[in-house]
């Protein structure tokens, strides 16, 4: 099996060609940002790389709940010919969500729209992606997973990553946060302070199952690739040149 390529070239490559493929590539994801300074929004932010929130195992297990996927759109200042006028307009740009997960029994694998990899509910990893769903002015997330409450026991670790497949990656401007929600429970939610402009990949968030709870962390950690970021967890992935998503182990 041959692996991934290191460069960002290659995976900013292969996402343009599964925008291609898919007719997916217009501005989407923006209705569902948080702002973490707004004071009157009931949720739990998590801002700081390194910074974590924990959930108790509520009596009878947990609910089924969602990790979505937001982002603010990015507004680009262009200045007419000898800087007489200047014009704001939004830019075109999408992320996609994906996850490394790793359940209890060993098994580690990946779900991301690239290489169409949803998952499922009701059998490993207990894990489902979405895909795109929503435009950018809707309400709600553009992409979110759906985790197993009943099979949350099964299910060790997941990190949740977010990539830029088309244009430079402008962190700073978009924002993107990972909403975690669980019924019963304030939304928690992770954004980013730090960006890293020559990186198109970012490990924005995880969550372990600690002693049959949960924990939620920010890591806001950048990488060039897929296989540089897998090494980085640790989940010991073979990545295939062209298709970023390998086979489950």
């Amino acid at each position: 099996m041959v692996r991934q390529s290191n460069s960002t070239d290659s995976l900013a490559e292969a996402t343009r060609s599964r925008a291609r493929f898919s007719g997916h590539g217009n501005s989407k994801g923006a209705a569902g940002y948080q702002d973490p300074d707004a004071a009157t929004i009931q949720c739990d932010f998590l801002t700081e790389s390194g910074c974590g929130l924990s959930v108790n195992r509520p009596e009878g297990g947990f609910p089924d709940f969602t990790i979505g996927l937001a982002w603010d759109q990015m507004v680009v200042e262009k200045e007419s010919l000898f800087g007489l006028l200047r014009t704001k307009k939004l830019q075109n740009v999408d992320l996609d969500l994906g996850c490394l997960y790793e359940l209890a029994d060993g098994t580690r694998g990946a779900l991301q729209p690239f290489g169409r990899t949803f998952g499922a509910l009701d059998a490993p990893p207990f894990i489902q992606l979405s895909g795109d769903e929503r435009e950018g002015d809707e309400e709600g997330d553009d992409e979110c997973m759906t985790i197993s409450g009943k099979n949350w026991d099964r299910i060790k670790r997941v990190v949740f990553y977010v990539y830029i497949y088309d244009g430079a990656p402008h962190w700073a401007s978009l924002r993107p946060q990972i909403h975690v929600r669980i019924p019963g429970e304030n939304p928690m939610i992770v954004t980013l302070r730090t960006s890293r402009s020559e990186l198109a990949l970012c490990a924005l968030a995880g969550i372990e199952n600690v002693r049959g709870g949960l924990r939620l962390s920010n890591y806001t950690e950048y990488y060039p690739g897929h296989a540089e970021m897998d090494r980085a967890f640790g989940f010991g992935l073979e990545w295939e040149e062209g298709e970023k998503v390998p086979a489950a182990r």
